[in-house]
């Protein structure tokens, strides 16, 4: 992978989105993907709430059956990889409630107003990693949790970075971590890292750093 070079300055200029990991062939629209046949016959809301909508969606598969499905529909999201000029990281140390405890994540966050998904990454690195970067690469995106939820998660590789004023928000506990990338790739090796994000980040970020070797 031939990996982007800088664009503009660090915090001022718009970068483009200019590379994407070779193995990453997904299409999307927003938060969700757009090259699947539209299966969907009645719909019923039955929650929505402030980031996820639940559905009773009768499907119509391919294979003929027709069904009743649980469909919890996300606006998708982003997470960074971000590199420094030492080979280290950024990881939080974040208090998760659905996990009951601390857990180690990549900076990220959810898609706003059907923004861009670089622009939703920008913002995230900025407001948890405190830096923002000049050069801006597209690893890849994925389904979360296909059975059930619709959220797809962008992932980027972030490089050239300049510290700017961190904001968290009120709701979001975390501490801000560099760790050597070696280590990170470790830790999701021997499973201190759980989280599917970072797992994926962690691991598409190495490849595509070794393939621009």
């Amino acid at each position: 992978m031939k990996l982007s070079q800088p664009t503009g300055d660090l915090c001022g200029a718009k970068p483009r989105l200019l590379a994407r990991f070779p193995g990453s062939s997904i299409s999307y629209r927003f938060g969700s993907i757009s090259d699947t046949p539209d299966m969907n016959t009645p719909v019923r809301t039955v929650f929505q709430g402030r980031v996820l909508t639940l559905n009773l969606e009768q499907v119509t598969l391919p294979n003929g059956v027709v069904t009743e499905l649980e469909i919890a529909h996300h606006p998708g999201g982003a997470a960074i990889v971000a590199l420094d000029p030492a080979g280290r990281v950024c990881l939080l140390r974040q208090f998760r409630h659905a996990t009951g405890r601390w857990i180690t994540e990549l900076p990220a966050g959810k898609i706003d107003n059907r923004e861009p998904p670089l622009d939703c990454a920008r913002r995230e690195l900025a407001e948890e990693a405190g830096v923002c970067a000049a050069r801006w690469d597209k690893l890849g995106e994925f389904f979360s949790s296909p059975g059930v939820l619709t959220e797809v998660i962008h992932v980027f590789l972030a490089q050239i970075l300049a510290p700017v004023q961190s904001q968290p928000e009120a709701h979001e506990v975390f501490e801000v971590h560099w760790v050597a990338l070696p280590e990170a790739l470790a830790m999701a090796t021997d499973g201190r890292i759980e989280d599917a994000k970072t797992l994926v980040g962690l691991f598409w970020a190495s490849a595509a750093l070794a393939a621009a070797a």
